[in-house]
């Protein structure tokens, strides 16, 4: 499978974070499966590329031509397939389509946008893979409290719960990704309105 991976390109978050994102990024390469990522070579994302390849994986890195232009990002220099795209729109599509599956890890502003729109786009029945959020630390706490506020006060649908798994180890990640069969349900039953 092609594991898609969301998560910080921060290089000032606690190395915490990124050993244990390095550790799955090894384990994703030694399941067989493909790294499709945003290209840094910093953060979180950084460290799952440096994973997949110390363990023989494949890396295909996604990034817009206007953040080497602009040195907005480190690129990971060692993908086995670089694309460099003209927008961050394009970037997302391109992740969107190659993926199989989705994998998101802490991280910030970019990272939060690109879960929601890959659950908004399964919602909608665009799409019917897997999406992961991998609680490191607890660090999704709150993100999960706030979804299940949304879901107890109306302004989400409670069958939306079906749409993605908050996930504790690497075990409860791959049983997922790799298992997970699809969601039977409508738009109309996945979306008031």
């Amino acid at each position: 499978m092609k594991i898609c991976v969301f998560g910080a390109a921060s290089p000032k978050i606690d190395p915490m974070f990124i050993s244990e994102t390095e550790a799955l990024g090894a384990e994703l390469a030694k399941r067989g499966h493909t790294l499709v990522f945003g290209g840094g070579g910093n953060g979180l994302m950084g460290a799952a590329a440096r994973g997949a390849k110390s363990a023989g994986g494949e890396v295909v890195g996604i990034i817009p031509k206007f953040f080497e232009d602009e040195n907005i990002e480190a690129l990971f220099d060692s993908c086995d397939d670089l694309i460099e795209t003209d927008s961050m729109r394009d970037r997302k599509m391109i992740m969107e389509e190659m993926s199989d599956a989705f994998l998101i890890v802490p991280g910030g502003i970019g990272t939060f946008e690109e879960f929601f729109e890959v659950l908004t786009l399964k919602q909608l029945r665009r799409h019917d893979k897997p999406i992961a959020i991998y609680n490191i630390a607890d660090y999704y706490n709150e993100l999960q409290a706030v979804m299940d506020v949304s879901m107890a006060k109306g302004f989400i649908n409670d069958n939306c719960k079906s749409l993605y798994k908050f996930v504790y180890n690497f075990e409860e990640i791959f049983e997922y990704i790799e298992e997970t069969q699809g969601v039977s349900l409508s738009v109309k039953e996945l979306k008031d309105g």
